[in-house]
């Protein structure tokens, strides 16, 4: 395809899987994926892969049938998420603080949802990384009013996984959310501390309420009430900052740049879903 082609395509793709995504994410039922399996001799996943293509209005287009969606959808493992450490250590129960709300959000079986960022290829093609279960999992969550707001997903555990995996010394994270930066980066023994930086004092009060007791290094965490810009500003005592204030690309390009203007020589910079963003850039 042409540079000209492959921009089309990624701007095609996008946009339908936006739509999909935002309106019939569940529209794959596990009947349809295993009548589609059985009448045409597929596995789980070329099913699914099928059946939404064919939702997607794309599953004739051989361009994009073979160049972007055979290269965008997996079968993930539940049991692999379920046994996360912060999800087998820390068990959330419904509570409401003024407008702020943790609850549990259940994914259905062959369920749609962004599970990692985009793979850029060399040729310019963008492919966005969509999984599914192929049987219920559920993750916790904060809403903000009715908006889900801090959670941990699937696609939260493996953009972090990166961020987390770099974290050494006195690491400094904003953002709080439910605490899964926190919680991963106390265990490691190169990290001596964790300042959590947080602006809403509910979503602080339901932290150290709910969550924080069950920490098994909490003696690492401190949680700091104050404005991540002006946190990054004024303060520079720390060896590795993690950043996550935004909930997607929507809200998160502006913060980002902002952000990066504030970082300081001598100290080592990460950003949540940093990869996403740079292509809103």
């Amino acid at each position: 395809m042409t540079s000209q082609k492959i921009k089309e395509c990624n701007t095609l793709i996008f946009s339908r899987l936006a739509e999909y995504l935002n309106n019939c994410p569940d529209f794959v039922s596990c009947e349809m994926v295993s009548e589609t399996a059985q009448s045409c001799g597929f596995g789980r996943e070329e099913a699914f892969r099928t059946l939404i293509s064919g939702a997607l209005g794309l599953y004739d287009d051989r361009e994009m049938r073979d160049g972007y969606l055979r290269h965008m959808f997996r079968l993930l493992d539940a049991a692999q998420y379920e046994s996360d450490r912060y999800y087998s250590e820390i068990s959330l129960k419904p509570k409401t603080l003024g407008n702020w709300r943790i609850d549990k959000v259940r994914i259905k079986p062959y369920e749609a949802f962004v599970y990692n960022d985009p793979k850029v290829c060399t040729d310019g093609r963008i492919l966005p990384q969509i999984g599914f279960f192929d049987r219920e999992f559920e993750y916790p969550c904060i809403y903000q009013d009715s908006r889900e707001w801090m959670m941990i997903t699937p696609n939260e555990i493996e953009t972090m996984r990166r961020p987390i995996s770099e974290a050494f010394g006195r690491v400094v994270t904003y953002g709080l959310g439910l605490g899964y930066f926190a919680f991963m980066c106390s265990q490691k023994t190169e990290v001596s501390s964790v300042t959590a930086v947080e602006c809403d004092e509910k979503a602080i009060r339901l932290f150290e309420s709910e969550i924080l007791p069950q920490f098994t290094r909490r003696d690492k965490i401190k949680i700091v009430r104050a404005d991540a810009f002006e946190y990054a500003a004024e303060n520079s005592d720390c060896d590795f900052v993690f950043a996550d204030i935004w909930h997607d690309p929507t809200d998160g390009v502006a913060a980002y740049r902002r952000l990066k203007e504030l970082e300081k020589p001598g100290i080592r910079y990460s950003y949540w879903i940093e990869d996403t963003l740079k292509l809103y850039l």
